[in-house]
């Protein structure tokens, strides 16, 4: 598998875009965060954790701890993508509850805290993390995987149609109606296909 290509963000949903972060889009499968650099990187792409802490916690990790924190995050992904998939295309009911324990053991990690700021327009409330190890790298992920199940309607919540692609997004298009992770790729090679098709048909 290979990373050379950026990271997608096709999801509009930012925990939808972390199981994204393993996908065959065309035909080689790609995965971001094969390793701690990798893990790193695409939190980068992400823009969910600051470019400053990311360069500390790479520069205060022991030799392999980013790999063994790469290896704890596909492991979530592995059981995230499940959920997801076995829950898509309906409501999720507070049934499910139990079934998401390992993802309120990430949470009840978080170091967070509510810091009052002065905003454009006066005074707000900015949340804040402290980023105390680099194992804290995996709250942002906890923290857009709850705000997906939490946030989002899972009869929404669909796979690409484009026959080899393996993303998900949240179907936020009027109607319902979207079909393929984008149009610029899946939805333009489904366009050719059938364009070629119909030449064929037309002899």
């Amino acid at each position: 598998m290979t990373r050379s290509a950026p990271a997608l963000f096709v999801a509009d949903a930012p925990g939808l875009d972390f199981l994204n972060s393993v996908a065959t889009p065309v035909d080689a499968p790609v995965d971001w965060i094969a390793d701690g650099d990798g893990l790193v990187d695409w939190l980068a792409q992400a823009g969910w954790v600051p470019a400053e802490v990311l360069a500390d916690l790479r520069e205060r990790a022991m030799p392999g701890e980013l790999d063994r924190l790469a290896d704890q995050a596909r492991s979530l992904r592995d059981w995230f993508a499940a959920f997801v998939r076995a829950h898509m295309g309906r409501p999720l009911a507070p049934g499910v509850l139990s079934d998401l324990e390992p993802l309120n053991r990430l949470l009840s990690r978080d170091d967070g805290f509510i810091e009052v700021t002065a905003g454009e327009s006066g005074l707000a409330f900015v949340r804040r993390r402290r980023w105390s190890s680099p194992e804290s790298l995996l709250l942002p992920i906890g923290e857009a995987m709850a705000r997906l199940v939490t946030g989002e309607d899972f009869s929404h919540v669909k796979a690409c149609e484009g026959p080899s692609c393996t993303l998900l997004f949240a179907d936020h298009t009027r109607g319902r109606a979207r079909r393929w992770c984008s149009m610029a790729s899946c939805g333009n090679r489904a366009k050719q296909a059938a364009h070629r098709e119909r030449v064929k048909a037309r002899g």
